[in-house]
């Protein structure tokens, strides 16, 4: 299965969930109309494929960050450090491979897990 198929059935599973919002950040560099000017877009270099929010039982937010890959998908060193940092600053940042690992990362999340 290709990375984005795995994303759009990651976004899926996790639409089911109550109190979680995500959002594809595409992240990249392209042209605008004719200019050659280079146009940098998405969060930054090495940055999840799936940000956003989940609800916490006492009503706080929580940032929560999914990193897609297949089963044969590695981490290179900018994505490790992205989420890493993510972490280190109170958010849930996770490799998920599957609907039902980032159903649980979101629960895990949730629950304060780190």
């Amino acid at each position: 299965m290709r990375e984005a198929q795995l994303q759009d059935e990651i976004r899926l599973a996790v639409a089911q969930l109550d109190g979680v919002v995500l959002w594809r950040n595409n992240v990249g560099v392209g042209r605008v109309g004719r200019s050659d000017a280079p146009v940098r877009f998405g969060l930054a270099v090495g940055s999840a494929d799936l940000v956003g929010l989940v609800t916490m039982p006492d009503g706080t937010g929580r940032f929560l960050a999914l990193e897609i890959k297949t089963d044969k998908g590695r981490l290179s060193h900018e994505q490790e450090r992205w989420l890493r940092l993510v972490e280190n600053l109170g958010g849930y940042a996770v490799v998920v491979r599957s609907p039902e690992e980032a159903v649980a990362a979101v629960e895990a999340a949730r629950r304060g897990d780190r």
